[in-house]
């Protein structure tokens, strides 16, 4: 498996391996002792799989606070997106910074993005299916999230406002300005 720590060295990017012949190919996308092994340490609880019909489709930027924070191991099995992962501890010296990567069915890249991190993606083409492992339970009152385009957070989302598919819901987020601090460095709830 190739291991990449990201600007955010928290942030992993990993490729499993595939083992490709006549029929197709063979992948084991996950194995706790071996990702455990390259970082991704929490236990993964539950299994999430979203599909986007539309390229440009953005969801995000979520996470969740205490307590039920979320790490998130991120693939997209079918399609590509633009995937980004946002340090929201703080006292982190990557504070308010992001970093990105495309995942894609072809590089068969996954994305680890620890608590404390907001994570959103773009999708890059249409029927765009994304599935992603979480290390706690989805829970309405712990979910958070600020506005996908926050110009303090620059991020260089593939799609311009005009083009992007969004949630009512995530129209109507609020910038990170705006926001309580929820996470601290040392990985606590704010």
């Amino acid at each position: 498996m190739e291991i990449k720590r990201l600007a955010i060295p928290d942030v992993i990017l990993l490729t499993p391996p595939r083992f490709a012949d006549t029929r197709g190919f063979f992948s084991e996308t996950f194995n706790a002792a071996r990702w455990r092994e390259a970082g991704v340490a929490p236990d993964l609880i539950q299994d999430n799989h979203s599909f986007s019909a539309a390229p440009f489709t953005i969801r995000g930027l979520h996470c969740q606070i205490a307590p039920h924070v979320q790490g998130k191991l991120v693939r997209c099995a079918r399609g590509a997106i633009f995937d980004v992962a946002v340090d929201l501890r703080v006292g982190s010296p990557s504070y308010g910074r992001h970093v990105s990567a495309v995942l894609s069915a072809e590089n068969w890249r996954q994305l680890w993005v620890p608590g404390g991190f907001l994570h959103g993606f773009c999708t890059l083409e249409p029927e765009t299916e994304v599935i992603y492992k979480v290390s706690a339970p989805y829970d309405r009152a712990a979910e958070r999230g600020v506005i996908w385009n926050d110009p303090d957070l620059a991020i260089p989302w593939p799609a311009s406002a005009q083009d992007v598919v969004l949630s009512d819901k995530d129209r109507v987020l609020p910038p990170l300005a705006e926001v309580a601090p929820w996470f601290t460095a040392r990985g606590e709830g704010g």
